[in-house]
């Protein structure tokens, strides 16, 4: 391999990986014993500790907002210099784009989600910048977004939680791996909507913790129930 060729791919993993970032630190609530009904929009996190996410909130409403500031790249290269890169979907507005995937995933996480204090949910986008059909094809690498989540009262629109950074970074796949999930139908916009709903709903939720003895069960509600084992 000549030195050109070498310093090449160095620049090139490097790129990749300055995609990754690590979330911003944050206080979390210890886990909690609760028995009894659980809210809407719970879910089992841990089997082997009984764990659960039990959602915190009844949201009433979610604005997403994309900033006209951010920039846009359709530069198909490995690693363009923008906040938003997006090439899942046909040629058009990439930021009506990214937001309608924004609102989809906080739809899936927020639809659950009728229990506890009514709020707002407001998410302003900081960063999307998902891979290039070059780097789809090749090295794969990783869906990075970035946005402020902010929780208000519904009725006082007073701030709950927030404004907060949030990352929901999301593996990538390249090569004949991303060829086969593209045959398979699940696009790089399922992937990102699913790790935007999971990260909403992680965040706008709390641990608990079941009791010996107990278990989670779906209701038809959508909500969870902990009945002693039988």
């Amino acid at each position: 391999m000549t030195n050109g060729l070498k310093l090449s791919v160095i620049v090139v993993a490097l790129s990749l990986a300055a995609c990754v970032q690590a979330p911003p630190s944050r206080a979390v609530a210890p886990p909690v014993a609760l028995s009894g009904v659980l809210p809407q929009g719970t879910a089992l996190i841990d089997p082997s500790q009984q764990t659960v996410l039990a959602a915190q909130y009844d949201v009433q409403s979610v604005v997403v907002s994309v900033p006209k500031s951010l920039r846009v790249s359709e530069a198909n290269v490995f690693y363009p210099v923008a906040d938003i890169v997006w090439h899942g979907e046909p040629l058009a507005n990439r930021k009506t784009q990214v937001q309608a995937i924004i609102e989809e995933a906080a739809a899936n996480a927020t639809g659950p989600m009728t229990s506890g204090r009514k709020v707002t949910l407001g998410v302003e986008l900081e960063r999307f910048h998902a891979i290039t059909a070059k780097a789809r094809y090749t090295v794969g690498g990783v869906h990075n977004v970035v946005f402020l989540m902010t929780v208000r009262d519904a009725a006082t629109g007073e701030v709950i939680d927030g404004p907060r950074q949030i990352v929901a970074d999301a593996k990538a796949s390249g090569g004949q791996r991303a060829i086969e999930e593209d045959e398979a139908g699940r696009t790089q916009r399922i992937v990102i909507i699913e790790r935007l709903t999971q990260v909403l709903r992680r965040e706008l939720s709390r641990a608990v913790v079941l009791q010996p003895g107990e278990t989670l069960v779906s209701r038809a509600d959508g909500g969870a129930s902990v009945v002693p084992l039988q």
